[in-house]
């Protein structure tokens, strides 16, 4: 869901070719100036520095376009996003970037090419993001959650709450425990990524599908690939809707991927993924990028990684089918789904911490139909459905 915070961005051209960018909260984060067609393309991901992040959103749109002439223009920064809070402020920032390089050029770009160039700009910082943050961003719409597909292509289908009585409303509480992504990378968001991506990799061996093309010629190999090209095919003639499909065919996966990963329930050594997969240690480590994003873990817990990232896409799936086809006790079904969520966060991706599950734990106590982490996790904020007569309550009890 796109929320109201957000991050502004007033720019005007400068006839220049200079680039110039300024931030309100000039005290933390220092104006910088940059050479319209040189060195705002150069970006450091080993130095943690604010600026690193409109250096992406200008190269994003500059090497999807294969230019490198832009004109200059002066920027100023605001921002209500809270920085490493879990609400994709880095995200937020990348988007709007693009948004003024775009309008100071002239481009013309679709929301979809946008959001499919903000998720991959981020990579630029050394941070090997997914794109949800970014379509939500760029794709969100008032009113309505979205339901993102990335392959085969990206698709977002805004999916509207159901009417109950009382309404429902959305509560955000920050830990205020900061996580940034681009710090605890190499322990946390990357490991998690290498861990899935090269589950993907192990499963599809499993499946038998590894040398097809759709699998062989692809990078990243998503499990959403992997569960794309295993089914492709076999629903052809099939009366089932599309969120039917989407639940069977998730089902079937979270039963292969225990087969695949079962034997290694304590997880993986660099050298059992690399045999998993046919290959050794040092091309393994090439194919997963890990020479742009290192990562540090003395075994890969891949078998909970891919039952939580089945899983937690089937909730998603089940959330959206009770959304577009409401009966019985909808707020309890969806909260529960909300709250499963959570405790598969905390207990099988392990991307929650103690601070969040307490606020989490809070607001149930306090009449949360459901409370789960937002954003990449350890740390930052947690979202909580409620009924909308207990909006006070709740907050309260969080505060207190």
């Amino acid at each position: 869901m796109a929320i109201a915070p957000d991050t502004l961005i007033a720019a005007r051209a400068n006839g220049t070719d200079r680039v110039r960018i300024a931030n309100v909260d000039s005290a933390k984060y220092p104006s910088r100036e940059f050479s319209a067609s040189g060195d705002v393309f150069d970006i450091d991901s080993s130095v943690h520095e604010w600026s690193n992040y409109f250096k992406c959103g200008y190269r994003g749109i500059f090497d999807h376009i294969g230019r490198k002439d832009g004109k200059g223009f002066d920027v100023l920064l605001d921002g209500a996003v809270p920085a490493g809070g879990g609400l994709s402020s880095s995200a937020a920032f990348v988007c709007a970037t693009e948004l003024a390089v775009q309008r100071v050029n002239g481009l013309d770009l679709t929301q979809s090419q946008l959001a499919s160039i903000a998720a991959h700009a981020e990579c630029y910082v050394g941070v090997n993001s997914g794109g949800m943050d970014q379509t939500a961003s760029i794709m969100g719409q008032q009113g309505s959650a979205l339901f993102i597909e990335f392959h085969p292509k990206l698709r977002a289908t805004p999916v509207k709450f159901p009417e109950t009585n009382p309404p429902l409303a959305f509560i955000i509480a920050n830990t205020l425990v900061v996580s940034d992504k681009h710090v605890t990378a190499p322990v946390c968001y990357n490991l998690r990524v290498v861990e899935t991506r090269v589950g993907a990799l192990i499963l599809a061996k499993h499946l038998g599908i590894a040398d097809r093309p759709a699998c062989k010629n692809v990078d990243p190999l998503t499990f959403k690939i992997v569960m794309d090209e295993y089914f492709a095919g076999q629903d052809a003639g099939s009366a089932k809707d599309e969120v039917q499909t989407w639940i069977d065919r998730l089902s079937t996966m979270i039963e292969e991927s225990k087969k695949a990963f079962g034997a290694h329930p304590e997880g993986y050594t660099r050298e059992q993924m690399a045999a998993a997969i046919g290959m050794t240690s040092t091309e393994l480590s090439a194919k997963v990028h890990e020479q742009k994003f290192p990562v540090r873990a003395e075994r890969f817990q891949i078998l909970n990684r891919a039952l939580h990232a089945f899983s937690e896409t089937l909730r998603v799936v089940r959330f959206r089918q009770i959304c577009e086809h409401p009966s019985g006790d909808v707020a309890k079904a969806l909260g529960d789904l909300m709250n499963q969520s959570q405790d598969s966060c905390r207990d099988v991706f392990e991307c929650s911490c103690p601070e969040l599950d307490e606020l989490c734990t809070i607001a149930r106590k306090a009449g949360s139909f459901g409370s789960r982490l937002t954003g990449a996790g350890w740390g930052g904020c947690s979202v909580h459905m409620v009924p909308a007569d207990k909006v006070e309550d709740i907050k309260k009890a969080l505060a207190e």
